[in-house]
């Protein structure tokens, strides 16, 4: 009778209704039939309906019975996922974990993180992938992505890693032969650098005038510049190689360019301008619950930026 005790009526009537028989249930719950039978009978006394037509080899739903295995299957899916939630804080992680990031963010700034955590977590296989392309979680099997930039699907939820924004910079000698740029549409006529990330409209920058709209409740005035130039790539550390060599304007993340803005071979434009927010953020599937080794993740990354910045200008 420990499975029987075990076994909620709900969980018990959808296991009946799965097996098909008394006998069939009987036998994987470890029991007699005459067990199942008395217990199927004092859940329908309970319920005051009958769920089941009753025959010698086997059951049918009656519409009662159809109505209660509907909403009992959802009701126990629901419950599992809760339990599995909850219970996932205490669990162990183990297990294969597949994360997805940037090719430049990945290899300098990911990678020491993951290693570490690796060293902490020996039951966790880990999977890295890094790429230029933005990812579907649920389609391709991921359990944890890095992105920088806002939360790319409402599906999703995300918890900041680490603080980061981008900065519009260029070579000094470009800025001494072409001039500082007023605003952000003097940048239609400046050669610029374009990396094309995510498949994002990679020619279109968006400035806002910092503290514009700050204590208003109206949105904040958005420029939008369509840039050109002759060079673009998938790989920001050969953009901003470019950018060293005066090739032309660059967005870029600070975390990435704050060395050449502190030694100088780097110089910010646009002081008075800010572009879209670019904090590091750890992406996950909101429908599935949340697995130890996921959760260990997330928590270690937050721990790991606080002790280890991101490069920061200035």
């Amino acid at each position: 009778m420990a499975g029987m005790d075990a076994i909620s009526d709900l969980g018990f009537f959808v296991l009946l209704a799965r097996q098909g028989s008394l006998s069939a249930t009987a036998r994987e719950l470890g029991v007699t039939p005459p067990t199942i039978s008395k217990r199927l009978a004092a859940l329908e006394r309970r319920l005051g309906a009958r769920l089941l037509q009753r025959t010698t080899r086997r059951v049918s739903l009656t519409a009662e019975g159809e109505a209660y295995l509907a909403e009992g299957s959802r009701l126990l899916g629901e419950l599992q996922t809760l339990e599995q939630t909850v219970g996932g804080s205490r669990a162990t992680p183990r297990g294969l974990l597949r994360v997805h990031a940037t090719l430049g963010f990945g290899r300098r700034q990911l990678a020491p993180a993951l290693s570490a955590f690796a060293r902490a977590h020996p039951e966790v296989e880990l999977q890295l992938t890094l790429s230029d392309r933005q990812v579907n979680l649920v389609e391709q099997g991921l359990d944890l992505a890095l992105q920088i930039g806002p939360l790319p699907d409402a599906r999703l939820s995300a918890r900041r890693i680490a603080a980061n924004h981008r900065v519009l910079c260029a070579s000094p000698k470009l800025l001494r032969t072409l001039g500082e740029p007023g605003r952000p549409a003097d940048l239609a006529r400046w050669p610029c650098i374009l990396l094309r990330e995510n498949d994002e409209a990679f020619n279109t920058w968006q400035f806002t005038p910092r503290g514009d709209g700050q204590g208003s409740r109206t949105a904040p005035r958005q420029e939008s510049v369509k840039v050109r130039g002759r060079m673009s790539t998938n790989d920001g550390d050969t953009a901003l190689q470019w950018a060293l060599d005066g090739h032309g304007a660059l967005l870029r993340s600070v975390w990435d360019a704050a060395p050449y803005l502190r030694s100088g071979r780097l110089r910010a434009m646009l002081p008075d301008w800010q572009l879209p927010p670019a904090d590091v953020m750890a992406l996950y599937p909101t429908r599935e619950h949340l697995s130890a080794r996921t959760r260990a993740a997330v928590d270690f990354l937050v721990t790991w930026f606080e002790q280890h910045p991101l490069p920061n200008w200035p």
